[in-house]
């Protein structure tokens, strides 16, 4: 049974109904701040990851190569489109949902959150780990944080927040299941590699949660494809030449 990933998606659901219902009593300089709280531990959490990296080469190779392709495919763009389809249906279903932010703010907002709870490389490397040997901690303490950051997401935007653990979860549930067939063909520096690059991501996520750069979060998604093959090549094909 996936029970990390159903406990990080319920995480997610409920604080995002929570976020939602006490939105309104909350005041805003309680949600700025826990903005950049959140933006620091989102941060933290890429740093931890990017620190056992194998070989940087072929991680920095796989976020230029895989940011690039990205851009050329509009894939932020598109996720952009995902995200206003997403929050129609919820407009209408919560009518007399509001919110104070511009569309291009809650765009960025909600962009934002849901390469958090869908892409990061801890929540990736997580499923496969649960499928592989059953272990849900990675998953369990990954909850923690996402619960409080949908929570204050949600007081902002909306009880849309709470609609990301469904795509979130098919993600992760997909992983789990196709961990047995990608691990094997992995090494401990080719993990070590995938997780610092999602490690790169989520340290850009904190930047656009705090609002200091807009990294298109979005369009860096297909390093993390890249991540484990270009390791694996470094290691193999690049260094016996050097």
């Amino acid at each position: 049974m996936p029970i990390g990933i159903i406990i990080n998606s319920l995480a997610i659901f409920i604080g995002g109904i929570v976020g939602g219902n006490i939105g309104h009593i909350l005041p805003n300089r309680i949600k700025t701040e826990m903005n950049l709280i959140l933006g620091v531990a989102s941060m933290t959490m890429g740093v931890y990851a990017i620190a056992p990296m194998k070989n940087m080469p072929a991680v920095i190779f796989s976020v230029v190569v895989g940011t690039a392709l990205g851009l050329v495919f509009r894939l932020g763009n598109k996720m952009n489109q995902g995200a206003l389809w997403m929050q129609k249906p919820i407009a209408k279903l919560f009518s007399g949902e509001q919110t104070t932010l511009s569309q291009e703010d809650f765009l960025n907002q909600l962009v934002t959150i849901i390469v958090l709870f869908c892409a990061s490389g801890t929540g990736i490397y997580g499923s496969l780990d649960l499928g592989m040997t059953g272990d849900s901690s990675v998953l369990i303490a990954k909850s923690i944080l996402d619960f409080f950051t949908a929570m204050i997401f949600a007081a902002q935007l909306g009880y849309v927040v709470s609609v990301i653990a469904i795509p979130q979860f098919m993600i992760f549930f997909l992983l789990f299941l196709g961990a047995k067939m990608i691990f094997p063909l992995t090494t401990p520096a080719m993990i070590l590699d995938f997780k610092a690059c999602g490690g790169v991501l989520m340290l850009a996520t904190g930047f656009r949660i705090i609002q200091v750069k807009m990294f298109p979060v979005a369009d860096m998604i297909p390093a993390m494809i890249l991540a484990m093959p270009f390791s694996w090549v470094w290691v193999n094909w690049i260094m016996p030449l050097l």
